[in-house]
């Protein structure tokens, strides 16, 4: 395994291209960043002492009296994970809980009480409160909170005053804070006071020492999220995903984000605000900053005038960005293309299901909303199909194919290099390994059916399949004397097709990035894949089993190794 200087690098590197394009748009229409207040916030908190994982962030929630959680306002996971942990603390059930927001101004708390009491709806809250006036970040996810909290805890309080646009008085808003978290105190004193507040009034000499002065004897635990300077530090550990990290006694950090998650969202914001009389936030620069971050990351000429060791003119080939208010456009579009309504269908539920997707027959993304994982999968996906060419062309040869394995192993290859695609823009993603598959043939039929959205008996087929198909494909002479076992994969078609290619594909592509971590493949050499013209007569199959043994043989050998030394 590399040292960790190394797999920082290797973990960080896609990331930090596609960073520098959207910090570059958020200082240029954000100066705030610059300021005094702010700077404490990044320079506190800079190492930590330890890796934990969940359940010691779960303990030391548990042992405190106050819990200050940190809240990154433009990221959805913030206020999700604040709503996660609520609920997870009412379940051990040991203490009541109270919820304090700085979302909410202490002068609406008469508005939140009617609304706890259910005298008023969401929507008559929202516009009393002047939400997306005073406020303007994304609402659901904040809604989300507070039901969480109406359905767990005994109170939720707003405690927030004006000015929040003046960071000169940004002191006064935290002593503002901790006089209302005395007052909480005084009216629930059993309880547990859970505060979600923006990161930067996290620093230690900041709402932490306003707290401490007014509630010398309360346990304090502060929570931060996504800290960009600990993130990137953890991402020299040698553990698979950190969850978590102790930075300090009281300090524990998590990690549900990445920093380009978190930024890609707070320039989504920002656009929203600009263009405050369209309700559509233009997610173009969000696609072509997730692609420029692979194209940097495989060094790929964008104007290359050929297509062998680079794309011909990548950046004539950039796809189309759609938005959910174009949905009726969209299917026009794909009709005219010849895609038949059923194949329509399914790409609106996959969108549906993943938020975005990229469609190949007319070189579009499609978009519901921005969630990281997904689309810098699609955006991976993308780039495959730029790679060789113009994607309809390239579907429509595949599809034609003779030989179905050749369209078998072309879109198993494609779905290998996304999910690759998506571990070096989003490594937090979750490593596929065939211990899940095993695990999952062992759960409840229900619970089968509804992760692989096939019947139970085509479930357990299609598992049987990937099983056997692994095991065997390490050894190309035994799998050609078995080869009748699995064509019933290889020939499967609608959803079960969907199905094992996607996970035999994730499989391969999660074997792809350990080898990228480990230092045994190189960026220059995924990006031959990406340029492998697996539309050509069994150009996938061969591409398959050689990229195979070139990544699980070495792996089993070394690892037969290590046991024997």
């Amino acid at each position: 395994m590399a040292n960790p200087s190394h797999l920082r690098s290797r973990r960080s590197a896609a990331q930090l291209h596609a960073l520098e394009g959207v910090e570059r748009e958020i200082r240029a229409n954000d100066h705030n960043g610059r300021r005094k207040y702010l700077k404490d916030f990044s320079a506190a908190y800079r190492t930590y002492e330890s890796v934990v994982d969940v359940s010691r962030v779960h303990e030391a929630v548990g042992g405190a009296d106050l819990v200050l959680i940190g809240d990154y306002h433009a990221l959805p996971a913030c206020q999700r994970f604040a709503g996660s942990l609520l609920e997870q603390q009412a379940i051990a059930g040991d203490r009541p809980l109270v919820l304090g927001v700085e979302t909410i101004f202490a002068r609406d708390q008469h508005i939140l009480d009617e609304w706890w009491r259910r005298e008023i709806d969401e929507t008559e809250l929202h516009e009393r409160m002047r939400f997306q006036l005073d406020w303007g970040y994304d609402w659901d996810p904040f809604y989300e909170l507070l039901v969480t909290a109406r359905e767990h805890s005994e109170a939720i309080y707003g405690l927030d005053c004006m000015p929040r646009e003046d960071l000169r008085k940004i002191g006064a808003r935290d002593r503002h804070a901790a006089e209302k978290l005395a007052e909480i105190r005084s009216r629930h004193p059993d309880a547990v006071i859970v505060v979600l507040f923006g990161e930067s009034h996290l620093a230690p000499a900041h709402l932490p020492r306003e707290v401490r002065t007014l509630l010398p004897q309360e346990r304090m635990l502060t929570v931060l999220q996504n800290v960009d300077a600990l993130y990137w530090r953890a991402a020299g550990e040698r553990h698979e995903r950190v969850e978590a990290v102790q930075v300090a006694p009281d300090v524990i950090c998590v990690f549900n984000a990445t920093p380009l998650e978190k930024y890609e969202n707070y320039r989504l914001c920002l656009d929203r605000w600009r263009r405050e009389e369209s309700d559509q936030p233009d997610l173009g620069p969000t696609v072509y900053n997730l692609i420029d971050g692979l194209v940097r990351f495989f060094g790929i000429n964008r104007y290359s005038p050929h297509n062998t060791t680079q794309p011909k003119f990548l950046v004539d080939l950039l796809p189309e960005v759609y938005y959910r208010s174009s949905d009726g456009l969209l299917r026009r579009l794909l009709s005219r293309k010849g895609v038949s309504e059923e194949e329509r269908e399914a790409m609106m539920q996959r969108v549906e299901e993943r938020g975005c997707a990229y469609l190949p027959q007319v070189n579009a993304f499609y978009m519901h909303d921005f969630q990281m994982l997904h689309a810098s999968e699609e955006a991976a996906r993308f780039l495959h199909h730029a790679c060789r060419g113009l994607p309809a062309r390239v579907t429509a040869r595949e599809e034609a194919a003779d030989e179905p394995s050749d369209f078998f192993y072309g879109r198993v290859l494609e779905n290998a290099l996304a999910y690759f695609g998506s571990r070096v823009l989003y490594p937090a993603r979750a490593a596929v390994r065939e211990e899940d598959l095993r695990e999952l043939s062992d759960q409840t039929r229900e619970d089968i059916e509804r992760q692989t959205g096939l019947g139970f008996a085509e479930s357990m087929r299609a598992l049987d399949f990937l099983l056997l198909h692994r095991l065997l494909e390490l050894d190309v002479k035994q799998y050609d004397r078995v080869r009748g076992s699995l064509d019933e994969g290889i020939r499967s078609s609608g959803a079960k097709f969907e199905y094992i290619t996607q996970q035999l594909g994730y499989l391969l592509g999660c074997d792809l990035y350990d080898g990228y971590l480990e230092g045994r493949v190189t960026p220059g050499f995924v990006r031959t894949l990406f340029l492998t013209h697996v539309e050509e007569p069994g150009a996938a199959r061969d591409a398959y089993f050689g990229l195979v043994q070139r990544l699980r043989a070495v792996r089993r050998r070394g690892h037969r190794f290590e046991k024997r030394t």
